[in-house]
């Protein structure tokens, strides 16, 4: 029996409007993007011991029965092709298998989570705390709203019912990936106790690097990867993260790799799986770590703390 979100999520509307609306994304990003990537490694901030991979997943709303509550009114929020409700359909369909895969392969993410999801259902939530694999879940705005056209008190808020709500799970959330990378506000971030974000990425702001400002980490982007992304080129990138002892970040949204659950799967294991079994093996031999976003952060803090006693 097919359920609701099946069927909304496989039906050819969606599929079509999938397709018109990824077009352009369809072109290959990476290949236009990599001699930016190649030239900004040499402006990170922060030193490591050695390679290191970090993803970041932005869940933008989690559960069809946010679109509803919302009845529409925040969709130009969340997507400029498709309604908060087909994206949280999706999602509730697409994050599961996302979930399921880096556990057999034993990687850490870390989990952007929307507040208000949590007003309607803590699926997400309880399965990424049950997971065997230690994830990150950070804060992505309360309605995914861009905070650089929030006010200060209206910033102050979102931040709060976040706080509120991610409280009744026992959780503090430490890393921050603002909606649609519009950074704002860090010192709001600061006085709430975060400890790093996720910096504004793009063809000419790419790289690998973590600055820190102020009490804060930018974890930086590296690259946005979908459904078309060059494995070989990805492999060639996570290379030279080694060579240079940099941090390696890439991140997508699980809609990217749509547009229904038959294509997540597929382009999982055409894309993620031979990605990250390259890593592993880097991993083996030593050259290579996995981290978070809040758990690359925590050890550079360690590492400063570290140096002030001495």
């Amino acid at each position: 029996m097919v359920s609701n979100a099946e069927a909304l999520v496989r039906g050819p509307q969606f599929q079509n409007r999938y397709s018109a609306c990824f077009k352009d994304r369809a072109l290959s990003f990476l290949s236009l993007s990599s001699n930016l990537l190649w030239h900004r490694i040499v402006s990170y901030k922060v030193s490591l011991e050695k390679g290191t991979l970090i993803v970041s997943i932005d869940v933008d709303v989690g559960n069809g029965a946010l679109g509803r509550l919302n009845q529409g009114k925040n969709d130009r929020n969340v997507s400029s092709c498709f309604s908060e409700r087909a994206v949280g359909e999706f999602e509730e369909a697409a994050v599961p298998l996302l979930m399921n895969f880096l556990e057999e392969v034993e990687v850490p993410a870390t989990f952007a989570v929307r507040g208000q999801l949590l007003e309607v259902d803590n699926t997400l939530l309880d399965t990424l705390l049950e997971s065997s694999v230690k994830h990150d879940i950070a804060a992505h705005g309360y309605y995914h709203v861009e905070f650089d056209k929030l006010s200060r008190v209206d910033t102050e808020t979102e931040l709060e019912m976040i706080s509120q709500r991610m409280k009744k799970f026992n959780i503090a959330p430490k890393t921050f990936v603002f909606p649609r990378n519009r950074v704002a506000y860090l010192e709001l971030l600061e006085e709430r106790g975060y400890l790093c974000y996720r910096g504004a990425g793009g063809f000419a702001k790419n790289g690998m690097y973590i600055a820190k400002h102020g009490g804060l980490y930018d974890v930086h982007p590296s690259v946005f990867v979908n459904r078309n992304t060059n494995v070989k080129l990805l492999e060639k990138m996570l290379d030279l993260s080694i060579s240079k002892s940099a941090p390696f970040h890439l991140w997508f949204h699980p809609l990217d790799f749509g547009p229904n659950e038959r294509n997540v799967w597929k382009n999982i294991n055409q894309t993620l799986r031979p990605f990250l079994a390259y890593s592993k093996l880097k991993e083996r031999d030593g050259l290579l770590e996995f981290h978070t976003m809040r758990s690359i952060a925590e050890q550079l803090e360690r590492s400063a703390d570290n140096r002030e006693l001495r």
